[in-house]
């Protein structure tokens, strides 16, 4: 269909005169133009101006037109049916084609209502002998819903042109279906279309990763064409009209360029459907870590903070079988989180489908040392470990249970603070004074008028007060339906897929992690801190450390081959200023490390002086053993003539008194062998008033 239409057209189109289209023209009514004809100037009126049944009629009859124009192998005046779907049956036993018109039930309905509007109209005018007037007075009538009231309900007002041009449809045939509407059902009345110009600037401005709108964008156009001297017929309504059109048809290249990758993946894609009927329970466990939306009480700050909550959820049953919560996700929350899971459960689970995270990938769950027979967690209990996809929350049940978590539970508590800046509770915002009274009122009756947490602003609970209302919320959470039985709560289907227990210290034993180290001076260096044991005196190999996240107060020590060394505890740093700034505790510390120090530095001592005093070192074969006696007699005649006794006496001191490195060693040394000088005397009392000795011997 053009978009300009004659006036004699539209005249006949609405069963008019040309007089009354051009008095409308004249009146500014109807928008047109001047064209040069042969007979001289024409009006044309511009069709997409006219209302929407008028536009309608115009189709009709150029359609009508054409069917006429043509052979049709569909009855003739069936000027509707061309909009519709026509099925095609070929029958197998000949070469005949059956066409068989397919028509929408309501399209059929209207089409009968007329049928019979024009029947009865008709029937009118036979009974006067003025049979235009009398088909006016019908209409009339019939438009003041004075007859045929369910027919007009169904078909409201009809132009006297409008009942006309039925009967000429219907004239020769006696058929409804020359009756059926020419409606696009769902669909825009006709392709809206732009200047290449214009599509080439305003798509590249749609079809940009930043998101500009279409309002903008068209006026950008309009702009741009402007600018390069180029025109812009196409009006902003068309240019929208456009835009809307492109991304119903071209959604997911809409979404792509637009909001990316991801979003088409999630908006776009076609998703997975999972049968969880098909699962037991136990079989999975989801694991995932969630930032609560409520505050707690640090435990070592005393202010309140947002802690982590690691939960393994059972894909069966949607029941949450074990959590923790702590300040952050770690290792020893998601061990100790998997740990309290397989206890509720009562037997070890088949899978672990788990987050992609940097500390559910940690070595301690998936570590493989072949070489010396060290596997991860996962591996010592018999878990399978899955890891979901990066940034594809979608595949994890998990995130719709903690969805549910914060909206149900979350949300109750006082201290909740929303999960994001545009979640916040209004009296966190500001300049809401009303709310942050009211809230600070309700804290204060809440508390009793305990006022301790009143000045932070909420009531936080402890993290141990968090568990017991976290539990106390699963009870309402298991009483819910199952979404994957039907018939049954998320508490029935988690009972009856329980297991029969397992063994409590054993899990533990089984959840030892390992981890290859080094003996160093001070033990064995982990987790920033020494492990010593004096039975890793001497020792510098590598040894196997096995240990708990939930008592790290201790560590157990194997060779590689894997037999067991010892148990190594934590060592603990002393007071600097012990003597001084300390209390016994800390005095009585330095003292028992100081006295092992001293104890283990004398067994090296001894073992040494066995092996350099033992029988093993053999005289070299060329000495003379009668020259060397004859040596040692001349000498020791020569010194007992020279010197006298005092002085032979020193020498004896010098030569069985050692070299210190230390003062504590000389002060040691003397109260074992006594003093034997008055300069032995002289330091000995010296030394006793020192700092070394109040702080090594606490002034004794």
């Amino acid at each position: 269909m053009t978009d300009w239409i004659s006036v004699k057209e539209l005249a006949q189109a609405q069963g008019i005169t040309n007089r009354a289209i051009r008095k409308a023209i004249n009146e500014n009514r109807l928008i047109a133009r001047k064209v040069n004809a042969s007979t001289g100037n024409k009006y044309e009126v511009f069709v997409p101006s006219l209302k929407p049944d008028v536009q309608n009629l115009i189709k009709f009859e150029k359609r009508e037109a054409g069917v006429k124009s043509r052979n049709s192998l569909r009855e003739q005046g069936g000027a509707g049916s061309n909009s519709f779907l026509k099925q095609i049956d070929i029958e197998k036993n000949g070469s005949e084609v059956c066409e068989k018109e397919v028509y929408p039930p309501h399209a059929k309905e209207i089409a009968l209502a007329r049928y019979d509007l024009v029947k009865l109209w008709e029937e009118y005018k036979q009974s006067s002998c003025k049979k235009t007037q009398a088909g006016q007075e019908f209409i009339d009538l019939y438009n003041n819903a004075q007859i045929y009231l369910n027919l007009y309900k169904f078909l409201g007002n009809v132009a006297i042109g409008t009942i006309y041009r039925w009967s000429r449809a219907i004239k020769g045939k006696d058929s409804w279906k020359a009756l059926i509407p020419d409606y696009k059902y769902g669909e825009s009345e006709w392709d809206v279309t732009i200047a290449r110009e214009e599509e080439l600037v305003f798509m590249n401005l749609l079809l940009s990763p930043n998101k500009t709108n279409i309002g903008k964008a068209t006026r950008l156009t309009k702009f741009i064409l402007n600018k390069k001297g180029m025109e812009s017929p196409t009006s902003e309504r068309n240019f929208r009209r456009y835009a809307e059109n492109y991304k119903k048809k071209n959604y997911d290249k809409w979404v792509l360029a637009r909001d990316g990758q991801k979003a088409l993946r999630d908006r776009v894609e076609p998703y997975i459907v999972r049968d969880a009927s098909l699962l037991n329970v136990g079989d999975v466990l989801i694991a995932d870590g969630h930032r609560l939306s409520f505050l707690v009480i640090n435990p070592f700050t005393g202010k309140p903070v947002r802690a982590t909550l690691v939960g393994y959820l059972d894909w069966k049953s949607f029941g949450l079988c074990g959590f923790e919560i702590m300040l952050e996700e770690n290792i020893q929350c998601i061990a100790s989180a998997l740990r309290n899971s397989i206890i509720n459960l009562g037997k070890m689970p088949l899978i672990s489908y788990q987050d992609n995270g940097k500390a559910f990938r940690a070595k301690f769950f998936t570590a493989d040392f072949r070489e010396c027979g060290i596997n991860g967690l996962f591996a010592n209990l018999g878990v399978v470990p899955v890891f979901a996809n990066p940034y594809n929350a979608r595949a994890k049940l998990i995130e719709r249970f903690f969805r549910e978590f914060q909206d149900s539970f979350e949300r109750l508590l006082p201290s909740f603070v929303g999960s994001s800046i545009n979640d916040k509770p209004a009296y966190m915002l500001r300049n809401e004074p009303m709310h942050k009274e009211i809230h600070k009122e309700q804290l204060a009756r809440s508390l009793k008028g305990n006022g301790q947490n009143v000045k932070a602003g909420c009531a936080c609970p402890t993290i141990e007060e968090a568990v017991e209302l976290v539990n106390k919320w699963i009870e309402f959470h298991n009483s819910q339906p199952c979404p994957h039985v039907k018939g049954k709560t998320i508490g029935e289907v988690l009972n009856e897929g329980r297991g029969e227990g397992v063994d409590v210290q054993k899990l533990d034993d089984l959840m030892l992690a390992q981890e290859i180290k080094t003996i160093h001076r001070n033990g064995i260096r982990f987790l920033n801190a020494d492990y010593y044991n004096e039975e890793l005196y001497g020792f510098r190999e590598k040894v196997i450390i096995k240990y708990s996240l939930f008592d790290l107060s201790k560590v157990r020590i194997y060779t590689l081959q894997g037999k067991f060394l010892c148990e190594a505890d934590r060592v603990m740093p002393v007071h600097p200023m012990a003597n001084y700034l300390g209390d016994a505790k800390d005095v009585e510390e330095l003292k028992f490390k100081i006295k092992q120090q001293k104890r283990l530095e004398k067994q090296t001592i001894k073992e040494v002086k066995q092996f350099l005093l033992g029988e093993n070192i053999k005289l070299v074969e060329w000495q003379n053993p009668q020259e060397l006696i004859q040596i040692k007699a001349e000498t020791k005649l020569l010194i007992s003539k020279k010197v006298d006794l005092k002085e032979s006496q020193e020498i004896k001191d010098n030569k069985s008194r050692p070299m210190f490195e230390h003062k504590y060693q000389r002060y040691e040394w003397h109260l074992e062998n006594g003093l034997d000088t008055e300069d032995d005397r002289l330091w000995f009392e010296n030394y006793q008033q020192s700092s070394e000795f109040r702080q090594i011997y606490g002034g004794v």
